[in-house]
């Protein structure tokens, strides 16, 4: 298998290409990296949270909800990764299974209403 620009290099110099690439919006490209990241060290939130960011900055829904769910359902109490499956759902226009990740990205973050 050809090693494309994509696969090439160690796991800490794709690391700072996909970042390289999200900070510049090139989100898809950033996908293409994190992607082999994440089957590479499957165990690590981040790389697998900054994929989620990318699909849904990309459009790509489907895929971020799939990933911050492997999140979440790892890490009950990851805020971030509660928040961006709340919105996620929420830009699938799924409100009612949103809320409750919104919530309690919330409580999480110490964000209580006042009564």
């Amino acid at each position: 298998m050809e090693t494309t620009y994509y696969d090439h290099g160690t796991t800490a110099e794709r690391w700072e290409r996909a970042r390289m690439f999200f900070d510049a919006k090139d989100y898809a490209a950033a996908a293409r990296v994190l992607g082999s990241l994440v089957e590479e060290v499957p165990e690590q939130t981040g790389p697998r949270l900054l994929l989620a960011r990318a699909y849904y900055h990309s459009a790509q829904l489907r895929r971020a909800e799939d990933e911050l769910r492997v999140i979440v359902e790892r890490d009950p109490v990851e805020h971030y990764a509660r928040l961006m499956l709340g919105r996620t759902l929420q830009r699938q226009g799924r409100h009612e299974e949103a809320e409750p990740h919104m919530r309690l990205a919330s409580a999480l973050a110490g964000d209580f209403e006042q009564a």
